[in-house]
């Protein structure tokens, strides 16, 4: 399977797909952490290049309700990142869409979400709720209830690459998704 991993610069999930003998992309406007196949550049200019399946980590920045004490600051900002997880969430070309993200304002402009993730469903004894839109894709299944529920993500000190920290994939959310959306 053709596989578009778009917004990540981790690696992290395509690599997964990869593990699992598919043809994965990562696309982003950042290089990437871990070498591999990876598009540097906009994810828009190659949505018809006959992907089958795409999991997409549109940035939070101005979506996140975490940030909501800022909205009124950041209206333009907001509906331009709106307009980019439509692109994405409605794309033609691709027949299988995965969209994720934070709780956010995409449930309350665009839809509601089709499940909502947690990582110690998959390993990992942290919290981190993460939406999930799917078109033609099954909600995923937990694989390893762990205990601990860790606020490791919030509470991720500030500094220059704290967003950076706080948007990896799980490692096991990505084995997950690679074992059973691939």
């Amino acid at each position: 399977m053709k596989v578009l991993v778009a917004c990540e610069f981790s690696g992290i999930v395509r690599e997964a797909f990869k593990a699992k003998g598919h043809d994965a992309w990562s696309c982003d406007l950042l290089p990437t952490e871990i070498p591999g196949q990876h598009i540097q550049g906009d994810v828009l200019e190659i949505l018809n290049d006959g992907w089958d399946l795409m999991i997409a980590h549109p940035p939070c920045t101005h979506l996140s309700v975490s940030g909501a004490r800022w909205f009124k600051l950041k209206m333009i900002e907001q509906q331009k990142a709106l307009t980019f997880v439509r692109c994405l969430m409605f794309d033609d070309a691709i027949p299988k869409i995965v969209i994720e993200n934070p709780i956010s304002i995409i449930s309350s402009r665009i839809r509601k979400p089709d499940q909502i993730i947690q990582p110690w469903m998959f390993g990992h004894g942290e919290t981190k709720a993460t939406c999930l839109w799917l078109k033609n894709l099954p909600k995923l299944t937990p694989t390893n209830i762990v205990d601990g529920r860790l606020n490791r993500v919030h509470r991720e000190p500030p500094g220059s690459e704290r967003w950076k920290n706080r948007s990896r994939t799980y490692q096991g959310i990505a084995e997950a998704m690679a074992e059973q959306w691939g």
